[in-house]
């Protein structure tokens, strides 16, 4: 037990279903009831569910109208960010008073760097029991020698999970589950390695290198077998540089190319733009993303010999890359993107979409 205890040098926090937890909050009669928070659009997916939802096959990132399939009895309710951040504000206040070193890496998650703590296992009760009593959100506690290892015990038994793990624990827990159990190992990788016989974690550790190597390249190849076998050196980093941020909108009605799209395309620079002043931020490279209907997406981009957060410089670069690509379908998303970002700010990437676009926020992988 002192020989774990000692080893335990990250705590992954995750706040269980963040969204419906504080339209619950909001709305008590609710608890017990399937709840789900999404869009309205007739593209709109979900953006979280809370359990008893889940139960009936309700996730994130499923198309509204799917939900409402599986479970027609449901309560769905409009997402509230400007809600959700406060709340997720407060909650990293508590984290901060008690943890020296935070990494956020979402609104209602965060790694904590616990190294040197007398007492890792009592610090994170103490930090979960007040998170609830101050808040009013249920969070659970993955805690581990590494962040990989404390992302995925995290996860291993919401809500309110409270899950310590050495490295070789993981390895025995984990050995039947899918590659994909494991931040940064995507759906397509786990189809190839699938396509070779590896389609639980054991195999994939116990896989030659040299193996992986050969179908994925030297980067990936080494890094698969390291992350199935729970290695992982990432530190817990109080900051996270913004490299990028965007704008996109998936329309209700596909939009062919012409000035409609153009007009878009122009808005949403300013509403980029915008944010970028009141941030503080410029940046030098400027992209677009376009979805067609057929779920065609390309991305083209341009740098510009200084950094820029001008509207009307930006929405002209974009409108000259949308109309260099002039695309022959209609269009299901448009999005707009300045990078390579200066200046001081928040400290995640910021995509903001209009009702949570075609796909699922990001999770955050360890790094």
């Amino acid at each position: 037990m002192a020989s774990l205890e000692s080893s335990l040098r990250v705590a992954h926090l995750d706040a269980d279903a963040f969204y419906v937890s504080i339209e619950l909050g909001r709305r008590p009669e609710l608890r017990g009831k399937p709840v789900v928070v999404s869009g309205t659009g007739p593209r709109a997916v979900v953006t979280t569910a809370s359990y008893e939802a889940r139960h009936y096959g309700v996730g994130s990132a499923m198309p509204a109208s799917r939900a409402r399939r599986l479970c027609p009895q449901a309560v769905f309710l409009p997402p509230d960010f400007p809600t959700y951040r406060e709340v997720s504000r407060r909650m990293m206040a508590i984290v901060r008073a008690q943890v020296e070193r935070v990494e956020v890496v979402g609104l209602d998650e965060a790694y904590l760097d616990v190294d040197g703590l007398f007492s890792p296992r009592a610090a994170m009760r103490r930090l979960v029991a007040e998170v609830q009593a101050e808040v009013g959100i249920v969070c659970s506690i993955g805690l581990g020698p590494n962040k990989l290892v404390a992302k995925v015990a995290s996860d291993a038994e919401k809500p309110a999970g409270f899950v310590v793990l050495s490295r070789q624990e993981a390895c025995r827990r984990f050995a039947s589950a899918s590659p994909g159990l494991v931040p940064g190992i995507g759906p397509k990788t786990v189809a190839r390695l699938a396509e070779m016989g590896l389609t639980t974690l054991a195999a994939l550790a116990a896989a030659p290198e040299q193996a992986l190597v050969e179908r994925f390249g030297p980067n990936l190849g080494r890094d698969l077998g390291r992350r199935a076998r729970f290695e992982h050196d990432g530190q817990v980093s109080e900051e996270r540089k913004v490299v990028s941020e965007s704008r996109e909108r998936t329309f209700d009605v596909d939009v062919s190319f012409g000035s409609e799209l153009r007009e878009r395309l122009v808005t949403m620079a300013g509403e980029l733009c915008e944010s970028l002043q009141r941030h503080g931020r410029s940046g030098r490279t400027i992209g677009i993303k376009v979805r067609l209907d057929d779920f065609t997406t390309i991305t083209r981009a341009r740098t510009l010999p200084a950094p820029t957060r001008d509207p009307r410089l930006v929405a002209a670069e974009a409108l000259a890359l949308l109309d260099r690509y002039a695309p022959q379908r209609p269009v299901r998303l448009l999005g707009v993107r300045v990078a390579g970002l200066h200046g001081d700010g928040d400290t995640l990437p910021a995509v903001v979409s209009d009702r949570g676009g075609d796909e699922a926020g990001q999770m955050a992988l360890p790094v």
